[in-house]
């Protein structure tokens, strides 16, 4: 949409295509973005744990105050690494509510969900069928992402990541109209989620700002969202930890800064994925945690510093310049942002044996992102890099 044709309330981040209401308690100003966009019906996708934190609640009182006689229906069967089982659920329910406008709350599962559910309603078929880019041939419902974690930026991709439950196949799900009409980055929602969960989103967020900085498809556009979110997310992860680590009643009144910054650091990190795609260390990941069940926060962050000494070696120029002219000076940076997630650098720390490596290095080959890594890798290469992080 035109920017003269946006609520006051609605901004432009640069590089970013989708407006976002970033402020603390914009949660509540739910209602008047759906309000905007004609809601009458709205089917708000989140998660159990949301749901028990209050978050669901609040965001549909929201919505409902503030988008007059709008209905709002809870879908509340997101699940982490959301499978096509996931989406089959959310569409019977949405089927049933027959909604007109679509909120995504909380994770990037949620908004994976969201946006996965949107796909089948709208252009029916299975997800396979959208396997890839641009598949969807009919307008999709509009739709409004609420992330509750500074992590995968998923409210500013076009992509639905859904795990085909057969194959352990990630499949990436892209059309531009899958693209979120708004999104909200309340840092307060932020505020309520465990510290571990905060250490493995936010050590993805930097992943994607490391990756997306070096691959094959980037562009000038996408650098400066790179190196715009590395300075964010390196800066304010460690107090956005130490706040997050504070019991509530002991931390100090008014907004969170960090939080704020975590939040959208991870959202241009999100929208550089959108123009760069990533590169070896989520290849590397992806089997990880269909093989042994490592959370994607853990498994992107283990091989992080290992695909950055990969990637910088034997090569005629740094492929990570922008963040850092040194990359070892990085990838030591990255191990101390690790230390301080408690995320380890070492695949034998989470029960990985080297017996594994083999079949995870020819899963980590058939991975979509292996194809934008800046040095070409293949299996063979993927045997080095996890011998590399054993």
């Amino acid at each position: 949409m035109p920017a003269d044709s946006l609520p006051a309330a609605l901004t432009r981040v640069p590089g970013s295509a989708v407006p976002v209401l970033a402020a603390p308690g914009a949660a509540g100003r739910l209602g008047a973005i759906a309000c905007w966009l004609g809601a009458t019906r709205i089917l708000l996708v989140t998660d159990p744990g949301i749901r028990a934190a209050g978050h669901a609640d609040r965001a549909a009182l929201a919505l409902r105050n503030g988008a007059g006689a709008a209905l709002v229906e809870i879908f509340d069967g997101a699940e982490e690494n959301p499978t096509t089982l996931t989406i089959d659920a959310g569409l019977r329910a949405a089927r049933s509510f027959a909604p007109d406008l679509i909120v995504g709350l909380g994770g990037g599962s949620a908004m994976d969900t969201a946006k996965g559910v949107n796909f089948l309603l709208t252009n029916g078929g299975r997800m396979q069928d959208y396997w890839g880019v641009g598949k969807a041939t009919r307008p999709m419902l509009p739709m409004v992402a609420v992330p509750t974690t500074a992590g995968t930026g998923s409210e500013a991709q076009s992509f639905a990541l859904i795990t085909d439950p057969d194959t352990h196949q990630k499949m990436a799900c892209g059309d531009r109209k899958a693209l979120a009409r708004a999104a909200v980055l309340d840092p307060d929602l932020t505020a309520t989620q465990p510290p571990r969960v905060a250490a493995a989103t936010g050590i993805d967020a930097i992943a994607h700002a490391v990756e997306t900085a070096a691959t094959t498809k980037r562009t000038d556009a996408s650098r400066q969202l790179s190196l715009d979110a590395w300075r964010l997310l390196d800066c304010s992860f460690e107090p956005a930890m130490r706040y997050l680590s504070t019991p509530p009643a002991a931390r100090p009144a008014g907004p969170a800064a960090p939080l704020a910054d975590m939040l959208l650091g991870a959202h241009l990190a999100g929208a550089a994925i959108e123009n760069s795609m990533l590169g070896a260390a989520h290849a590397c990941a992806n089997p990880l945690t269909a093989m042994f069940g490592i959370t994607h926060g853990l498994a992107v962050g283990v091989m992080l510093p290992h695909i950055v000494r990969f990637n910088a070696a034997d090569v005629p120029a740094n492929p990570y310049a922008d963040l850092d002219p040194d990359p070892e000076s990085l990838a030591r940076r990255i191990e101390a942002l690790l230390a301080i997630a408690g995320i380890p650098t070492r695949l034998a720390a989470l029960n990985v044996p080297a017996s594994a490596i083999p079949p995870l290095a020819a899963l980590a080959a058939k991975q979509w992102t292996a194809t934008f890594n800046p040095r070409p890798v293949g299996p063979a290469e993927f045997e080095q890099i996890y011998t590399m992080a054993l």
